[in-house]
């Protein structure tokens, strides 16, 4: 388990003092994929290196099973960090050293015989499908590949947790869909707790299980992925969710609807035709925005922004049949010009 309290960090600059992180608490639970998410220069990256102390918090604790990291000596601290294993967005690979060889460095520098790196490195290319290309140089793999050895070197020391920082953003949609399934495999099959960084909504909902929004250095959020889906409380995650949508918003931007809502249909709501229902009660036509369905955590959700009418009163009505038929719903603004 993974404790966070009260932790900030400060950086001075010559322009001022830089407050990257303020009072952030927060627990990550033993076996979680857990998501960090937030916009460019939210704090995320910052928080991540915290976990395992390569930025130290100028105030706070983190703890990791039952470990006060501010409390350990060097030496101690090296060691802890053998348990705690890393991936970036940009692979970070020994370019001169062989695929094998870039697996085993972690493993050599831990003192590990040749020869037992050397198997320990060949049983992580078969389980991130790289047995093949073992004796490759990284410049010879694609992207994907380059991460799946990433993977593999983070792995070498067996870690009880892996943190990967904005793993993903370099990849291409269905490569990432790749990697992402590897890690949750991983997950499953090793117990590993995953720590993502990400600022894509898309990464959260396809692998995470819990969610910490990020917003100016602060934790504005946070809880199981499918309750911040559905029902996401600050305005940095409305913004996240519906970030995705910027297609949309081009088509209806011509639209003079501006009292939108956006509707997310639980299990016990998908079967009934509820939009259709709703207009032939109220006698009034809706305008469908969006509508989609993604993966959230593995269950499929549906989820609709309409305009409604712009009468007040019966855009309440509306909303209120809405949420008696067991929807999330909440308002939107400035989701049309």
């Amino acid at each position: 388990m993974i404790t966070l309290e009260n932790i900030s960090k400060t950086y001075q600059t010559k322009d001022g003092t830089v407050e990257a992180l303020k009072d952030v608490s927060l627990t990550i639970e033993k076996g979680d994929i857990f998501g960090i998410i937030g916009m460019s220069g939210a704090g995320k990256s910052t928080l991540v290196r915290c976990l395992n102390f390569l930025e130290r918090p100028t105030s706070g604790t983190v703890t990791v099973d039952g470990k006060d990291l501010s409390q350990l000596s060097q030496k101690e601290l090296r060691l802890e960090r053998r348990g705690i294993g890393m991936i970036f967005q940009h692979f970070n690979l020994l370019m001169q050293k062989s695929v094998i060889d870039n697996i085993c460095f972690p493993l050599k520098i831990s003192g590990v015989n040749k020869q037992a790196a050397k198997k320990r490195a060949e049983e992580l290319l078969e389980i991130v499908g790289l047995t093949q290309k073992a004796n490759a140089y990284p410049i010879q793999l694609s992207g994907g590949q380059k991460q799946r050895v990433a993977i593999a070197r983070a792995l070498a020391t067996n870690p009880k947790i892996l943190l990967c920082d904005e793993a993903t953003s370099a990849l291409d949609p269905q490569t990432t869909k790749s990697i992402l399934a590897l890690l949750k495999e991983i997950n499953e099959r090793y117990g590993i707790t995953i720590v993502i960084i990400t600022h894509e909504m898309a990464v959260v909902r396809e692998i995470c299980n819990r969610v910490g929004i990020i917003g100016d250095g602060k934790l504005v959020e946070h809880g199981a992925v499918i309750d911040v889906f559905s029902h996401p409380k600050s305005d940095a995650a409305r913004e996240l969710v519906l970030r995705n949508t910027g297609e949309n918003r081009e088509l209806v931007e011509t639209l003079e609807t501006q009292n939108c809502v956006r509707i997310v249909f639980s299990e016990n709501s998908s079967f009934e035709p509820v939009i259709a229902n709703m207009v032939l009660k109220f006698g009034m036509p809706v305008n469908i925005l969006k509508a989609d369905t993604k993966n959230v955590s593995g269950i499929a959700r549906g989820e609709m922004i309409l305009g409604l009418p712009e009468d007040e009163k019966l855009a309440d009505d509306m909303i209120n049949y809405l949420k008696e038929r067991n929807l999330a719903v909440e308002e939107v603004s400035g989701y049309v010009g």
